[in-house]
């Protein structure tokens, strides 16, 4: 009953500018041959392993909601679990289960939310919780379901599935297939493994969301370019679509068609506390040929024009000075053709091209200039 997942990139190195892939202007384009690559991008690909990842910030993992998520260690816990009471303890670090109809939470009938006792990360919102009539705090879906991990308990003769935080490990409950709808599921959770934070009062600083920020890059077909900033540390979400055009709610066979002015482009969400904008700009710069108007490699067409837009006076001021400086030192052979201005509205692709070299493996853009980037910030 595994419901979440994660998406594993690779580390890689390389550097400069690269060829292309064709990406077909077709709406059948999920179905189209694999796009072949330049003749050294195999030996480019080839040597990612190579890069030495020590000049890289670990790798942060980031909820759809916006929460750092990232595996604490050992000794964290440790230091957290000190904070609790003896029951908290015996059920968060011992796999407990206290007594049914004893929880201050069972009958709990306020709005808000219900985060971990040990790290403080939100688990489950009074919006799914209903009266399951088993004596525990019962629920049929997480606030992100990131935020629990699930695995098999043997313990006491039967096979149940139990749930932890993602972030400490710590034991929750387990989760049956006895719940109402939407779902069908049912969360059953220890009070003693919750705090509760009522709706209106301020969540504490370990109940928080990253404080992120959002700029928009295109370079040419957006398959390679979000599978790139995938990979770079800080981004918690990079996603598909279509902007700075005229048409409201573009379909990539109108974008294709050149009749709507928009580009293919990337949502980039990141934790800047991690990653800048400005790095994230300067690796926008590597992945791509900035030089080319209204193409990138064989892939031509205005919605294939290069641009970074920007969702703030600062980015752009940022975006504008990067340019140029490297148009200064001469970092191209030919001027830069890369658009730089504030963002409009931004409408997200079709499913199929999110996440599309994950899920077909195929590359669109080579290389990975992260630790060129980032290494260069020590």
């Amino acid at each position: 009953m595994t419901r979440s997942h994660a998406i594993l990139c690779a580390i890689g190195t390389t550097l400069a500018l690269f060829i292309l892939p064709s990406c077909e202007v077709s709406d059948a384009r999920a179905d189209e041959t694999v796009k072949q690559t330049s003749p050294d991008s195999k030996s480019q690909q080839d040597t990612k392993d190579m890069t030495t990842k020590s000049i890289l910030p670990s790798k942060r993992t980031y909820s759809k909601s916006g929460f750092d998520i990232t595996p604490l260690s050992k000794s964290e816990i440790a230091e957290l679990a000190k904070k609790l009471s003896p029951e908290a303890f015996r059920v968060t670090q011992n796999s407990g289960t206290e007594p049914a109809f004893c929880g201050n939470l069972v009958d709990n009938k306020k709005q808000g939310e219900y985060c971990c006792v040990v790290c403080g990360l939100p688990l489950f919102s009074s919006d799914s919780k209903f009266n399951s009539g088993t004596g525990w705090p019962s629920f049929f879906s997480p606030v992100d379901p990131a935020h629990v991990s699930e695995k098999v308990d043997g313990a006491h003769g039967m096979e149940r599935t139990e749930i932890n935080c993602a972030r400490c490990t710590s034991h929750l409950g387990h989760v049956f297939e006895d719940g109402p709808a939407p779902t069908g599921l049912r969360y059953c959770l220890n009070s003693a493994a919750l705090v509760f934070v009522e709706k209106g009062t301020k969540m504490p600083a370990t109940s928080e969301p990253i404080k992120s920020e959002t700029a928009y890059f295109a370079g040419g077909c957006f398959w390679g370019v979000e599978h790139i900033f995938q990979e770079a540390p800080g981004v918690i979400t990079a996603e598909s679509g279509y902007m700075q055009g005229t048409n409201e709610n573009p379909t990539y066979k109108q974008v294709c068609g050149g009749e709507t002015g928009h580009a293919e482009s990337v949502k980039v969400v990141f934790d800047p506390t991690v990653i800048s904008f400005r790095q994230l700009a300067e690796g926008f710069f590597l992945m791509h040929d900035p030089t080319q108007v209204n193409r990138q490699g064989p892939d031509a067409g205005s919605q294939y024009r290069s641009g970074v837009y920007c969702s703030t006076p600062e980015q752009l001021a940022q975006a504008k000075e990067l340019v140029a400086k490297l148009t200064s030192e001469k970092k191209f052979s030919r001027p830069i053709a890369t658009q730089v201005e504030l963002a409009k509205k931004f409408y997200p692709a079709e499913e199929y091209h999110q996440d599309y070299v994950d899920k077909t493996g195929r590359v669109c853009h080579v290389g990975n200039p992260w630790p060129q980037v980032l290494g260069a910030a020590k």
